[in-house]
């Protein structure tokens, strides 16, 4: 058993222009982004970026406009190419890759869910679900077979004959998502996937990728520009701005812990009683043996102010899974409720 992780980003650097190369040694001896466009006419997309990716997990990479994040996607799968560094996957470099090992790793280790759906006008719905398996050389009845299933899975049955125009940008977003699937792929990259969608779709479509998950386990990398998208999906939450990464950990951690106070205006308007976890707030049992009940170590703290009624003199008993996980005492969730400072010793570029 190892805790390797599925995809592991080194040192990555991207700059636009005509002469990257030479434009990168000035950033590697301390030029920043607004300095080398300005006197060598380059841009400076990502910078430094080091990042893993767990197995099974969902990391989600965000940031506001012109921060790097779908630049960097486009890395893991080599749409665009980096001026630095290294992008591992399952132990191998892919920079290093020739052409037929690329063309499978886009065919069969990483499948992509675009913004803008992507889906073939001229084919129906079954046959864009099973377009992946098309591309890849396997015959129609196989693709077929793998597109039905996904698009029963997505909540689509009885949808495969019809073409994309009859479909809602929902509907057709559900489709490219059994598109995905179908490749049997161990790796999704997601692009904004769900920003074109109404607000209640998009909520739709939110928690049918985290019902999803729940079964698949699949390692996927999801962009987006929404912190309360960010903060409902990830596993591991990976913020940028101007090409680099700000901070990046456990989304509760962030939210409580802000390092930079570019952050710390970020979460500055998180309704936290929503957001928020008993299992990030509580502490250890120490022996207590009186409470006011138990609650759920992921329980969210607007749950614990509902049950307690405001009353900050309760304590609550957290289990997960059945067991005894430790105390919420509800004048610690108060305090959390209220926005941490980012710390002073923060490094700003």
């Amino acid at each position: 058993m190892t805790n390797d992780p599925k995809v592991s980003i080194r040192g990555l650097y991207k700059i636009f222009g005509n002469d990257p190369q030479n434009a990168l040694q000035h950033v590697y001896n301390g030029m920043g982004k607004t300095e080398l466009l300005e006197t060598h006419g380059h841009v400076l997309g990502l910078q430094d970026i080091n990042v893993d990716m767990q197995p099974n997990e969902v990391t989600v990479i965000m940031g506001l406009s012109g921060s790097g994040k779908s630049t960097l996607i486009r890395h893991l799968n080599r749409l665009i190419e980096p001026t630095a560094g290294e992008v591992i996957v399952d132990g191998e470099n892919v920079l290093d890759y020739d052409e037929a090992a690329l063309r499978q790793l886009r065919q069969q280790k990483m499948s992509m869910v675009f913004q803008k759906f992507a889906l073939l006008p001229h084919r129906t719905v079954l046959q864009n679900a099973g377009m992946s398996r098309i591309v890849r050389g396997e015959d129609e009845e196989t693709a077929n077979l793998a597109g039905q299933k996904w698009l029963d899975r997505v909540g689509l049955g009885g949808f495969e004959g019809q073409y994309p125009h009859q479909l809602s940008g929902g509907m057709q977003q559900r489709v490219g998502i059994a598109r995905a699937l179908a490749s049997d792929s161990d790796i999704m990259l997601m692009d904004e996937a769900f920003s074109a969608l109404d607000p209640l779709i998009r909520t739709d479509m939110q928690d049918l990728l985290l019902e999803l998950q729940q079964d698949l386990h699949k390692t996927i990398v999801f962009i987006t520009h929404d912190l309360d998208e960010a903060l409902k999906l990830a596993d591991h939450l990976v913020i940028l701005k101007d090409g680099y990464v700000v901070q990046q950990g456990e989304p509760q951690d962030i939210l409580l812990n802000p390092n930079d106070p570019y952050i710390e205006d970020f979460v500055s308007d998180i309704n936290r009683a929503r957001v928020l976890r008993v299992r990030s707030v509580m502490k250890p049992l120490n022996g207590a043996d009186s409470f006011a009940g138990v609650v759920d170590a992921n329980d969210n703290l607007e749950k614990l102010i509902e049950l307690s009624g405001g009353d900050t003199t309760y304590a609550y008993k957290v289990q997960q899974d059945g067991q005894d996980v430790g105390i919420l005492d509800m004048k610690d969730l108060v305090r959390a409720l209220v926005p941490a400072h980012a710390s002073e010793s923060t490094v700003t570029r």
